[in-house]
């Protein structure tokens, strides 16, 4: 599928009122928004990092030999700690290219099953979804009854509605509860730390942790460089979606219509950012998740921040 090279317009039949709209499924999408660097970029970046590598071992050998050379016992310190600093490297590089092939074997299930049209690619799907989750002590019920009623299931749709149903529906909840926590923390912190910048600070940091978290919930696990692959992707599909436009029905049906709002500028900025962070974390869903929604529907905004922000500022609703 070629990248965008030009904006994504989805056109609606009827009247064009943006309250009415359908929500957009973004995973079919999602291999456009993740432009791919060009050739010579990429070489770039190798050739560039391969030679700050180069500088940075040639500097260390230098200081280490003359360090030895002058005060014999410090060089042999300092030798320890750059072989020390050599292993933890090593193993960071391993941990990150460990995540960051678990998040592309989440990918790869989710563009087989979005392909899966016949009984043998379902069944495909379904072995790698199992083959993820073998681990997890916590689906073991769910594989069991998925093995058991998939062996019954002859159509390609059902099968992988099935698996959807069996062993993502729990994990949904799971999300869901991570991204309504992240909301209310950062709805908390704006609404009652006065310092400038903090919720700013504040919201980047949760939303990277949650979006680390919905990736280890779904089976994947982030790194440092997965974060923000994983970050560039989900901001990809808001812009995408049009999903950043707030408007004042949202804040009043989290703040008990705005009064809470126009009362204190705070409290409205919390809802605000609360509820900027719920859509953030229900985009990471759809793209942590091996499975488009299908068989399961997809979380709402306006009730999952009316869950997350109920009783938060006296005038939510938890329905």
């Amino acid at each position: 599928m070629e990248p965008l090279k030009q904006p994504l317009v989805i056109e609606a039949e009827g009247e064009a009122d943006p309250g009415l709209a359908a929500p957009v499924d973004l995973v079919p999408i999602l291999p456009r928004l993740a432009r791919r660097p060009s050739v010579l970029g990429r070489l770039a970046a190798w050739v560039f990092g391969l030679l700050f590598g180069l500088v940075l071992a040639v500097s260390g050998w230098n200081f280490v030999t003359g360090l030895l050379v002058s005060v014999p016992a410090l060089g042999w310190v300092a030798a320890g700690l750059v072989a020390v600093a050599g292993v933890l490297l090593l193993v960071w590089l391993i941990g990150e290219a460990r995540a960051w092939a678990r998040l592309a074997r989440v990918e790869a299930i989710r563009e087989a099953a979005l392909g899966a049209k016949d009984l043998a690619s379902a069944r495909a799907v379904l072995g790698r979804l199992m083959g993820l989750y073998a681990g997890r002590a916590d689906l073991a019920e769910a594989r069991a009854r998925l093995d058991r009623r998939g062996a019954e299931v002859f159509d390609a749709d059902a099968l992988v509605s099935l698996a959807e149903v069996e062993l993502l529906a729990p994990l949904d909840a799971l999300a869901r509860a991570e991204v309504e926590a992240a909301a209310r923390q950062v709805a908390l912190v704006t609404a009652l730390v006065p310092l400038a910048l903090a919720d700013v600070a504040t919201a980047l940091v949760v939303n990277v942790r949650m979006i680390r978290r919905l990736a280890e919930i779904y089976g994947g696990r982030a790194g440092t460089l997965g974060s923000w692959r994983l970050m560039r992707r989900v901001m990809g599909a808001l812009m995408a979606a049009g999903a950043l436009a707030l408007t004042d029905d949202l804040i009043g049906s989290v703040a008990g219509g705005g009064i809470l709002a126009k009362v204190s500028r705070r409290f409205g900025e919390g809802v605000v950012n609360g509820a900027l962070t719920v859509r953030v974390g229900l985009a990471a869903m759809e793209v942590c998740r091996p499975l488009p929604f299908v068989a399961v529907s997809k979380p709402g905004v306006s009730a999952t921040v009316s869950r997350a922000l109920a009783g938060l500022f006296g005038g939510g609703s938890a329905d």
